[in-house]
C-alpha cells in the first residue's frame, strides 16, 4: 500500500515504468508468455515461482489495474473478474462448498440477490436473508454452524440503504467468518468498508470505477486482515492441502495472500472470467479520473434530489446525503463527503407514471447501465428486477414506482431541465 493521497494513487499506483518503458500502462495483449526452460515453466505451474504463463490466471496488464484498486481500497492483495457478477461470484464460492451457508442484507442488486438465492443454492450453498436495518439480535440469529461468509452492499442497488457496517463486521468476526462487502457505488473515494471492519471488498468495475460504459468487469480486493488459520476448521480449501496442486497448503505458503491466491489459480483456473487486458486498461484510464468525477457525480445527484423533493408530482425521493432521508446519519458516518451520484424516487401516479415520465425524457436516456458520465434511468421492477416476485422486491427495498435516476456529470441545470420537462 503506497503513501499517496488518493488523488494520487487514482493516477500514479500499480504500475511505475522504468527507465525508457512506455509512460502509459501497455496492453499486453497476449494469451501466452514464452519461456526457453521447460524446468520454469513447471515451476509456474506448481505455483513455485511467480511469473505469467497464461493470461487465463495472470496478465501483467490486469495485474497493474488490480494492484491500483488495492492501493485505494487500502487493501492487502487483489484480482480483477470479467464481470461484478463473476467478483461476487468468485468472492463467495473461494470460501465454500456444498452444504454451507452465507448470511446476507437483503437489500442487494437483483442479480446478485438472483444468484446467491437461487444459483448458488444449485450448488449447495444456502444463503439467509436478513433486513439490513435489522437488529444486533436478529442479525444474530440467521448464523448457523455452517455460516462461511456475510455479504453486503455499502450502498444497495437500487434500494440505497447505507449498510451499517460495523455491525456486519461485528457479527461476522463474532462467529468466525469473513465480511464481505460490495463497494461499487461508493468506491473507494467516498468509502473504504476495510477501516470499518470488512475482510473483503468487491466491485462491478463497470460502473464508477469506469465511468465511461466502456468496458465490463469486476474486482476483488482482499484486506490480509481475516485469520483464516484461527477457523481452520470451517475453511478448508485454504488450510488444507490443494491436491490440485501437489498438496500445497494455501495459508502455509502465501500467508496474507492465500485468498487472492486461490481465487486466481484455482477458480480462475477452472472457470475462466477474466477481464481482457483491453478492458483493463480502459478501466485504468477510467481510474485516473474517478476522483474527479466523483464529487461532482454526488453534488449534482444531492442538487436534482432536492429539486424533486419540492416537486408537486413527486411522491419521494432517496437519497442518503439529503439532510432528512432515512440514511443520512449512517451516510455521515461512512460517506461524510458524499455517498454516489444515484437517487431513487416516485411520481405521485404510482408505476404507470414513472413508465410514462421516463418516456418523455429527451436527454436522460433509460439504460441497463448505472454509474457512468452521462444520466440515465430504469425501472427496476420492470428491467433489472424483473426476475424477482413482489415479496422478493419488497425484500430487496424495490417498490413498484421505484424510478432509479443515475445523475450523471452534465452541467446539473441541463439535467433538470429535462426532468422539469418530462414531468410536465
Amino acid at each position: 500500500m503506497s503513501d499517496f493521497k488518493m488523488e494520487t494513487k487514482c493516477i500514479q499506483s500499480g504500475y511505475e515504468p522504468g527507465n525508457g518503458e512506455p509512460r502509459v500502462l501497455p496492453i499486453y495483449q497476449s494469451t501466452t508468455f514464452r519461456y526457453t526452460s521447460s524446468e520454469q515453466m513447471g515451476r509456474l505451474f506448481d505455483l513455485e515461482e511467480s511469473g505469467y504463463f497464461y493470461t487465463r490466471l495472470q496478465n501483467p496488464t490486469n495485474d497493474a489495474v488490480a494492484a491500483k484498486i488495492c492501493d485505494l481500497e487500502g487493501g492487502y492483495a487483489a484480482m480483477l473478474t470479467s464481470s461484478g457478477q463473476a467478483a461476487n461470484f468468485y468472492a463467495i464460492m473461494n470460501i465454500v462448498e456444498a452444504g454451507d451457508h452465507i448470511v446476507c442484507a437483503s437489500a442487494l442488486y437483483g442479480g446478485t440477490y438472483n444468484l446467491y438465492a437461487h444459483t448458488i443454492r444449485k450448488m449447495g450453498v444456502e444463503a439467509t436473508f436478513v433486513d439490513p436495518d435489522c437488529s444486533e439480535e436478529e442479525l444474530n440469529a440467521a448464523f448457523r454452524e455452517n455460516t462461511k461468509a456475510v455479504f453486503g452492499e455499502t450502498i444497495a442497488n437500487p434500494a440505497l440503504v447505507v449498510l451499517d457496517l460495523e455491525k456486519f463486521a461485528n457479527a461476522a468476526h463474532a462467529h468466525g467468518v469473513p465480511f464481505i462487502v460490495d463497494n461499487t457505488f461508493a468506491t473507494p473515494i467516498n468509502c473504504r468498508p476495510f477501516e470499518w471492519g470488512a475482510d473483503i471488498v468487491t466491485h462491478s468495475t463497470t460502473k464508477y470505477m469506469d465511468g465511461h460504459a466502456a468496458c465490463v468487469g469486476g474486482a476483488i480486493v482482499d484486506s490480509g486482515n481475516f485469520d483464516w488459520e484461527a477457523h481452520a476448521e470451517k475453511f478448508p480449501g485454504l488450510t488444507t492441502p490443494d491436491e490440485t496442486y501437489h498438496g500445497i497448503v494455501y495459508t502455509k505458503k502465501f500467508g496474507k495472500g492465500a485468498y487472492i491466491t486461490k481465487a486466481t489459480s484455482q477458480l480462475m483456473r477452472d472457470l475462466g472470467s477474466i477481464q481482457s487486458p483491453q478492458n483493463a486498461f480502459l478501466l485504468n484510464l477510467g481510474l485516473e479520473t474517478l476522483h474527479l468525477r466523483m464529487p461532482r457525480h454526488c453534488e449534482n445527484a444531492l442538487a436534482v434530489a432536492t429539486y424533486l423533493k419540492n416537486h408537486e408530482k413527486v411522491a419521494w425521493v432517496s437519497c442518503p446525503s439529503m439532510p432528512g432521508d432515512k440514511y443520512y446519519d449512517l451516510a455521515q458516518k461512512y460517506m461524510p463527503n458524499g455517498c454516489c451520484g444515484v437517487i431513487t424516487f416516485g411520481l405521485k401516479g404510482g408505476r404507470d407514471a414513472a413508465v410514462e415520465m421516463m418516456d418523455k425524457l429527451k436527454m436522460v436516456a433509460i439504460v441497463t447501465h448505472v454509474a457512468d458520465a452521462r444520466s440515465c434511468v430504469l425501472h427496476p421492477a420492470s428491467h433489472t428486477h424483473r426476475q424477482m416476485n413482489e415479496k422478493e422486491l419488497l425484500e430487496a427495498g424495490v417498490q413498484p414506482d421505484l424510478i432509479r435516476f443515475s445523475v450523471g456529470i452534465e452541467n446539473v441545470d441541463d439535467i433538470i431541465a429535462d426532468v422539469e420537462q418530462a414531468l410536465r
